[in-house]
């Protein structure tokens, strides 16, 4: 059946009420009606599920629409339902129903009420489910979320591969719509092959959403605090905080919580009654702000979602681009705050290493490009719009600016010479290797895999042992989005060099590259970053560092002792004026605030007076004391000269996870007399000799401690003494 074009405004008018189509809509529409297989990639709040919606309601019969999530089915139901005044319109087909409901759901399709049926692809494998179809009229089966179809999809589910068969057997001539919101160019060609619709005519919207601003922050171990300022300069704004675990989801919502933010949890562990309540609470704007796992979000409309923060980084860059996308879609402001850690990279790959060989090989090459987004200094939509397939111009693109990278370039430097290098490795190596193989043949690094290739005989084997790692990881990147070099997915991130890179080697030019951030761990464990640069009032934190040393020659005691650089920062950012303010800052207790604070406290109260400096909103993050009985626990039983091992086995905790627990009793003032158990792994000699070096040392830095004894002591035997000689020297 064709329309006009006028029945097609008119038919948008009388069912949803809108006066003109968005971006592809239109053209994807007068596709599907022809009856034509159909393809589109429609980033988030595109307005995707109208181009099936509207269609199923202009044809003869019923449209099968398949959907990974009952959640998300039920929420388009009902929407549709609110449009007609037939319930009957749109059903839902799944295992959640009883035998009475399936009865009245097929009366419906028989009757030609209903337009839209969503199914879970499970529910079609069954028999009776085809068998009933095969009898009834129907106008195409549409795919929501095909990306689940391709296993290089960040969201693959089995299932969806025996979609193409379950449409053969339904009928040969129906047409199939396919519809994503995500799909790198490899993850489009696999559906398009899996679904057996290589005719399909292809529509690519932008992914380009130029109102969203894109920042990446270090995680630090003050993470709460961070967020908590960031919300509370946001006040009134409606936001989503993803968190990759429920039980970080329920502890994050409880401190903003306390701390006079209205904010609910939400996750899959929450009965559906509590879950519904939520998100209206949510939706309804009761609260502001929803902290949520990745289950919060599939199907969520509200258009006003002014920031999406990521406690945790995501595991795709797929994910991270869904879940950003649920910020301005009415195209209104939208602030895409990720907190950043590799420590949280790791944990992630921790988890795959269950998994078979192929998937972890390709979950963890999902992953390196995460890494490579949150790290690389270049143009971070420019980063991400590449990885999706798509050019964008970070000079005079759409929303160009809109990102930290973009806002705060980082100095550029000539890279013509190393790019050459680069290139030549990938060859040479007859293109066998990934990224983290060819930085090791240019740095001159052996392991197992460079020496059975026997790369190590090479000419290029450490050609570029000049630079570090790092430079050459942020170099890769580089070139690849320059189209220099290409990843073969296939292949799990194996290095190839592309026509363009071939010229580049018989002609080079000049290659300027921007140096990639430096996230590195800070000696309280927190990270430091460049991208931290400028937060605080530079001019006070120097002469607050003056302050220390002139107060650590009174005492007698290195300048750490006194204070952390991490604590004169948070000083310099926060300018306490109080007792109790100064007990809030990072990494001081209410020990250490009445042993030093006083002069510290003094002094930056005449500075605020002298630079008529307005200082933030006092920023006091309350504690929900859930972990304050850990801590009184561990003081408790170091009192009691228990052994470190039976303390942390008796909470769950390793050693290591012990010792930061116990740096953070310390480094806040408070005591713990570690000497009995100090003086079971390491004799007098010993302590004698790590005393002398943090008495004379700079910095408590373990990593410099290390390089001075130069594998003499382990990691955990410098942290253990360490935490005595602040006990001893500084509380």
């Amino acid at each position: 059946m064709a329309f006009g074009e006028i029945d097609l405004h008119a038919s948008l008018k009388k069912h949803f009420g809108f006066s003109k189509f968005k971006g592809l809509q239109e053209e994807v529409i007068k596709n599907i009606i022809k009856g034509k297989n159909t393809f589109a990639i429609m980033p988030t709040g595109g307005g995707k599920s109208l181009c099936y919606q509207l269609p199923a309601l202009m044809n003869e019969g019923t449209a099968i629409i398949v959907s990974p999530l009952i959640a998300l089915m039920k929420n388009q139901v009902d929407a549709i339902r609110g449009i007609s005044s037939e319930e009957g319109i749109a059903h839902v087909l799944n295992s959640s129903l009883n035998k009475s409901e399936v009865k009245r759901v097929k009366r419906d399709i028989l009757d030609g009420i209903t337009k839209l049926l969503y199914v879970a692809p499970e529910s079609l494998t069954k028999d009776e489910y085809i068998e009933f179809l095969q009898s009834v009229p129907l106008s195409f089966m549409a795919i929501d979320e095909a990306h689940c179809i391709s296993e290089w999809g960040h969201d693959f589910r089995p299932e969806y591969r025996n979609l193409r068969s379950i449409s053969n057997r339904l009928g040969e001539n129906i047409p199939i719509i396919a519809l994503t919101a995500t799909a790198t160019p490899k993850v489009q060609e696999d559906i398009i092959k899996n679904l057996g619709i290589a005719d399909a005519k292809v529509f690519k919207a932008s992914f380009n959403r130029p109102n969203l601003f894109y920042e990446v922050r270090p995680k630090t171990a003050n993470v709460d605090a961070d967020i908590i300022r960031f919300v509370k300069q946001n006040s009134g704004k409606s936001g989503i905080i993803y968190c990759l675990s429920r039980k970080r989801v329920e502890q994050l919502a409880e401190v903003l919580q306390v701390n006079g933010i209205s904010a609910v949890p939400y996750h899959a562990g929450f009965d559906a009654k509590t879950r519904s309540k939520y998100q209206d609470m949510f939706l309804m704007e009761d609260v502001d702000v929803v902290v949520a796992t990745i289950a919060f979000g599939m199907g969520i409309d509200k258009p006003d979602v002014r920031y999406v923060i990521h406690h945790d980084i995501p595991k795709s860059i797929e994910s991270y681009y869904q879940e950003t996308g649920r910020a301005g879609r009415d195209d209104g402001d939208g602030h895409c705050l990720a907190f950043y850690s590799y420590k949280d990279i790791e944990k992630l790959e921790k988890f795959m290493s269950g998994k078979p060989v192929a998937e972890q090989e390709i979950g963890n090459a999902l992953l390196q490009e995460v890494v490579a987004y949150a790290e690389t200094s270049m143009s971070r939509r420019k980063f991400m719009l590449h990885y999706f397939g798509e050019e964008f111009d970070e000079i005079n693109g759409i929303g160009a600016d809109m990102d930290d990278n973009s806002r705060n370039p980082k100095e550029k430097e000539e890279a013509k010479e190393n790019v050459v290098k680069l290139i030549r490795a990938i060859k040479e190596t007859s293109e066998k290797f990934k990224s983290k193989e060819i930085v090791k043949a240019l740095t001159g690094k052996v392991n197992a895999l460079i020496a059975s290739h026997k790369t190590n005989e090479k000419e290029i084997f450490g050609i570029g042992s000049d630079r570090d790692k790092n430079y050459w990881m942020a170099l890769i990147r580089q070139t690849l989005v320059a189209g220099l070099i290409q990843k073969e997915i296939e292949q799990y991130g194996i290095l190839h060099v592309t026509e363009k890179g071939e010229a580049f080697l018989r002609n080079p030019t000049s290659f300027m590259m921007t140096k990639d951030h430096v996230y590195n761990m800070a000696n309280d464990g927190a990270l430091v970053s460049a991208a931290k640069a400028g937060v605080a009032d530079e001019k006070l934190l120097k002469q607050l560092k003056d302050l220390r040393k002139a107060q650590a020659n009174k005492l007698g005691v290195p300048p750490f002792v006194v204070f952390q650089d991490p604590s004169l920062e948070d000083m310099a950012l926060k300018y306490p004026i109080k007792m109790e303010e100064m007990v809030n800052i990072n990494g001081v207790g209410e020990g250490k605030a009445k042993k030093y604070g006083g002069p510290f406290i003094e002094f930056i109260s005449k500075y605020v007076d002298e630079n008529e400096i307005v200082r933030p909103e006092d920023l006091v993050v309350k504690s929900t004391g859930a972990n304050s009985g850990l801590k009184l626990y561990i003081i408790q039983n170091v009192d009691r000269k228990l052994p470190l091992p039976d303390i942390a086995s008796s909470k769950g905790l390793e050693i290591p996870d012990l010792i930061k627990e116990m740096e953070q009793i310390v480094y806040s003032g408070t005591k713990l007399n570690l000497g009995y158990w100090i003086d079971e792994v390491l004799d007098e000699d010993q302590q004698e000799e790590i005393h002398e070096y943090f008495l004379e040392a700079d910095t408590d830095d373990v990593e410099e401690a290390l390089k001075e004894f130069d594998g003499e002591y382990e990691d955990e035997e410098l942290r253990l003494y360490r935490l005595k000689f602040i006990s001893e020297v500084a509380n």
